[in-house]
């Protein structure tokens, strides 16, 4: 497969080589370039010979030397250089099924493309995986790989899947750890289905691969899902099992191996009304994109972050902090902590039920900029309004209902101030520094 050079940097080995923007670039080193892993992982080298295509159909070879790991400096369309792998499975928890009608494209898009995994950490379900694409990712060796599996029971993967294959995919799992790839799972517990002995089974199954770390998160359930299969929420009591399923396997592993490898999402503490644990317990938070440890590293952050700052009374001000309604608590006593350096700034912590999606949906990163306008329309909410920037999509300018970020300050009459989960910026914009 040949990728047309989309530009050239200037300056840059290939630039200096000749290579012309619009050309075609078949190979490296006689190695086929069909997309960002191929080139990325082709181009280290310091001597390459790139087989280039020009416009009028001609073939030639060009030499380049450059230092080892600088970019060459091909510029292509995509990031991918190619399309976008799209999800084949109809999982019965699937969340962009349960997205009402109406919304942008691109949120209906299901992505499961291996290459997404290396590049951002994405999980795939390996049911839409090339016997090229497995062999690639063992000779180059790509780390780690985030896969999800929901349940190691291959029947039982075909039925929460949809897809008579996905059970078979399983064995790639096995490849991956005897290659030494390092592998990072999700699990989406539904109650009564792949939870209990299932989900015992699954962690057993898993721990004897050798995985490096397994994030287990419950289903999330929205208010749009006629015609889909019937599934229950967690309640404090199913919440409860699940959760003392996963610490008690955890601590096992622990014992055995100095770590927990398997670790519950804050959600389910939060259904089971349990204490979040104190962050030693989450290791290295290596699943806070699976809202593993979101609560314990935030707080945490936040006490770190103070320790810079001097106790101050001259700072008077009022700020309103909103978030969704699970975690709505313990942003409260996180505001404890920022007023007690600085008492004169009156800060108001607004829960934010999810009206769009349906009130069991409680995740701050799921709160729409229409309900914001909605519950917070005519309150005094002071000099800004401080939001989770997991609300908004990458840009920081949309909300899921595509509200956009102006849309809600003109609204509220208010600056609206995105903050990632970081308690450095979280205390700055608390604060206004």
């Amino acid at each position: 497969m040949a990728v047309k050079i989309f530009d050239v940097n200037q300056n840059s080995p290939a630039a200096r080589a000749g290579v012309q923007k619009g050309e075609t670039l078949l190979s490296i080193n006689t190695n086929e370039i069909v997309d960002v892993l191929d080139y990325r992982f082709y181009q280290v080298n310091r001597e390459l010979e790139l087989e280039i295509q020009s416009a009028d159909g001609n073939v030639r070879k060009v030499n380049v030397h450059k230092g080892e790991y600088e970019e060459l400096g091909l510029e292509f369309e995509t990031y991918l250089i190619d399309k976008q792998h799209s999800c084949r499975n109809k999982c019965i928890f699937c969340f962009i099924d349960q997205l009402p009608k109406g919304l942008r494209k691109s949120l209906y898009f299901k992505d499961d493309d291996s290459r997404l995994s290396f590049l951002f950490g994405n999980y795939i379900t390996l049911t839409n995986i090339t016997e090229h694409e497995i062999e690639r990712i063992i000779k180059m060796h790509i780390s780690p790989i985030n896969v999800s599996v929901h349940t190691t029971n291959p029947e039982l993967r075909c039925k929460m899947m949809n897809n008579r294959f996905a059970g078979d995919t399983l064995k790639y799992l096995k490849r991956f750890a005897d290659a030494g790839i390092t592998l990072n799972c999700q699990i989406v517990a539904c109650p009564g289905i792949n939870d209990g002995d299932e989900l015992l089974r699954t962690m057993k199954d898993l721990e004897q691969l050798g995985v490096a770390m397994t994030a287990i998160v419950p289903v999330g359930l929205t208010a749009y899902r006629e015609g889909l299969y019937p599934l229950e929420e967690y309640n404090q009591a199913t919440a409860t099992q699940t959760l003392d399923l996963i610490e008690k396997f955890g601590d096992k592993c622990k014992k055995k191996y100095g770590r927990r490898i398997f670790f519950a999402a804050d959600e389910f503490y939060l259904l089971a009304k349990r204490e979040i644990p104190a962050p030693e317990f989450y290791e290295d938070f290596a699943a806070l994109e699976d809202g593993v440890g979101m609560i314990a590293f935030l707080t945490d952050d936040v006490r770190w972050a103070l320790e810079e700052y001097e106790t101050d009374s001259t700072l008077s001000s009022t700020v309103t902090i909103a978030c969704g309604t699970g975690v709505y608590e313990h942003m409260k006593k996180i505001m404890v902590l920022i007023n007690e350096k600085f008492p004169n700034i009156t800060i108001r912590t607004r829960a934010i039920k999810n009206n769009f999606f349906g009130g069991s949906v409680n995740v701050s990163g799921l709160v729409t900029g229409g309900d914001l306008i909605e519950q917070l329309k005519g309150e005094n909410l002071g000099a800004r309004l401080v939001i989770p920037s997991s609300m908004l999509r990458f840009e920081n300018d949309l909300f899921l209902d595509d509200v956009s970020t102006d849309d809600v300050e003109k609204a509220l009459g208010i600056e609206l101030v995105p903050v990632n989960n970081n308690g450095n910026d979280l205390v700055k914009a608390i604060v206004g520094k």
